[in-house]
């Protein structure tokens, strides 16, 4: 199977840590870990090890495309795995982070409604034959919304600001895909 290759199995890394994040958050293992205290910081080991995966886990995708790229593995499993993966391993961070009260549901569902958009634009630009890339404005979202959950997740101070400019990075970024896919959706 020549597209079972090394930046695919990355993608698909981030789905299988996915799940594992979310156990690993959910599972609310708060014993402190005694070394950041005296940093001023109130991190549980399993929020520490869960921001640990979440990182590793996001970091693949810059990994998995540059070896793509780097070296001619760009396959059609990895143009519908890699998106897919971003979307699986964001989601449940932020549905862990609702349920542990962390976040607010309504930020939620506003991101994830505009990864429903971005996508079915996606599809229909596809079936007309045409590719919309990543934006800038995409590429910021996700590097805003890395952090922000990041920060969210190792209850770091600056979490939830972070999380209000990454929504608002997400939703100008669905505006913008919307608008310059205006002659798919409108036609």
């Amino acid at each position: 199977m020549a597209s079972l290759n090394l930046p695919n199995m990355l993608s698909l890394s981030r789905i299988f840590l996915a799940p594992l994040i979310m156990v690993i958050l959910t599972l609310r293992i708060n014993s402190p870990v005694r070394g950041l205290a005296p940093l001023g910081l109130d991190v549980g080991y399993g929020d520490l090890v869960a921001g640990l995966v979440f990182i590793g886990a996001a970091l693949t995708d810059t990994a998995d495309g540059y070896i793509a790229r780097k070296h001619g593995l760009v396959t059609n499993m990895g143009k519908f795995i890699d998106p897919l993966a971003d979307k699986i391993l964001v989601t449940a961070a932020l549905i862990s982070l609702v349920e542990l009260q962390r976040l607010p549901a309504w930020i939620v569902a506003v991101i994830v409604s505009r990864e429903f958009m971005v996508t079915g634009l996606r599809m229909v630009a596809a079936a007309e034959g045409v590719v919309i890339a990543a934006s800038w404005g995409g590429k910021a979202k996700t590097i805003s919304q890395i952090i922000a959950i990041s920060l969210v997740i190792l209850n770091l101070p600056g979490g939830v600001p972070a999380m209000w400019i990454a929504m608002v990075l997400t939703v100008w970024s669905g505006v913008d895909y919307i608008y310059k896919g205006r002659d798919f959706l409108f036609s």
